[in-house]
């Protein structure tokens, strides 16, 4: 018996990234590609504690069966964080999803039909491009420049279901929008009839001031809000959220139902009681103090060692450093040369729609102490003068 493939199931590919994980598995390889947060900042203690108090307190409630919608008290505390950064929201408008992922995932399955058009920015994250493609949506993609996309962009976007937007410390590019392009975008979107689906993984890695507010506290009627718990606690719980107005929070709640019933309970009250007296609020400053010592231990390489032609800008918080080689350059076909000089990095194109731009790459700095970060960055400058 043979089977026949769905015709979603073609456009679906293997994640550029995850393939180049595997390359950095091998001995001695400095691995400055993937966007993986630093091991030593999970809260191991904190985590142990709160799992014995789960298992202690309600153990037969968090190994159950849970709502689809989430754990309650889990609900309402990310109704009150978004609360305080100026979106307003009620916990009835708050999924609990397996992983901010799966919130991109259930976006697609709600909003896209094959041949309706989806607009990112140029570049985007690569996990949205994979997450929207078995949906088969004609993606659009939106001029930008340093400070994000440009407003007078968004009119390719016209008829589009939505703008797909990471305003802080975008992967991959690092940068992050100003207060007044935000407003600018918010309010164009909104007299366009565009919603905006707004991501939000890296908001709290800021290291000198906290990002503007999000767009979706401009016109929350027209936003879906995605956050997660990955990067500020640990990736491996795989705990996000989404949060949406009610006229479409219910559909996004039937698709996540039928996709796996309701994420882990057990991690959902896990996380519950690391947060829910304020631990954040001194966990999150030492991931910021680390992440910071690391970009500026990249920032020194970079100037030291990259040839002249090399572009890039210092991101002010987040994990990536986007940088664009002289034109010309392939970053896709420089690789395998990277690794056999014994570093690895993330090729640029893949994060374009039309996989444009070959001439760039990304760099990640929070899983890599100083002195390897440095010592990356120096092949990477051995590969690219080797092969000028």
């Amino acid at each position: 018996m043979s089977f026949v493939l769905a015709r979603r199931a073609e456009r679906m590919n293997p994640s550029v990234i995850r393939e180049i994980l595997k390359v950095t598995e091998k001995p001695g390889i400095v691995s400055l590609a993937g966007g993986l947060p630093a091991p030593e900042s999970f809260p191991v203690e904190a985590m142990r504690a709160a799992c014995e108090r789960v298992l202690r307190d309600t153990p037969r409630e968090a190994l159950q069966y849970a709502a689809s919608e989430g754990f309650g008290p889990l609900r309402e505390w990310v109704a009150a964080e978004m609360g305080a950064q100026g979106l307003a929201c009620d916990a009835s408008q708050v999924l609990i999803t397996t992983g901010s992922q799966q919130g991109l995932d259930l976006v697609g399955k709600v909003l896209i039909d094959a041949g309706s058009g989806v607009a990112v920015e140029r570049p985007t994250y690569l996990g949205a491009l994979q997450a929207f493609a078995p949906y088969e949506p004609e993606v659009i993609s939106v001029e930008g420049d340093d400070d994000g996309p440009l407003p007078e962009a968004l009119d390719a976007a016209r008829g589009a279901r939505f703008v797909y937007l990471l305003p802080n410390f975008q992967n991959p590019s690092g940068r992050c929008m100003s207060a007044a392009r935000r407003l600018v975008l918010a309010d164009k979107a909104l007299a366009m009839g565009l919603p905006v689906v707004e991501d939000n993984p890296y908001g709290e890695l800021w290291f000198d001031a906290a990002p503007p507010p999000p767009l979706s506290a401009r016109a929350p009627g027209n936003s879906i809000y995605l956050g997660s718990f990955s990067k500020v606690l640990a990736p491996g719980l795989r705990l996000g959220y989404v949060v949406a107005p009610e006229a479409i929070f219910s559909k996004l709640l039937q698709a996540k139902q039928a996709a796996d019933l309701h994420t882990p309970g057990f991690n959902q009250r896990v996380v519950h009681e690391v947060i829910r007296d304020g631990f954040l609020r001194d966990h999150v400053p030492t991931v910021r103090a680390r992440y910071k010592a690391q970009r500026d231990a990249m920032r020194t390489a970079l100037e030291h060692h990259l040839p002249a032609g090399c572009r890039w800008q210092v991101p002010a918080g987040g994990m990536f450093f986007w940088v664009e080689l002289p034109e010309g350059m392939d970053a896709t076909a420089l690789l395998p040369k990277a690794v056999d000089n014994g570093m690895a990095y993330v090729p640029g194109a893949a994060f374009f729609a039309d996989h444009a731009k070959a001439n760039t790459l990304r760099l990640s700095f929070v899983t890599v102490p100083p002195d390897d970060i440095a010592r990356g960055v120096a092949l990477l400058a051995k590969t690219l003068k080797e092969h000028a």
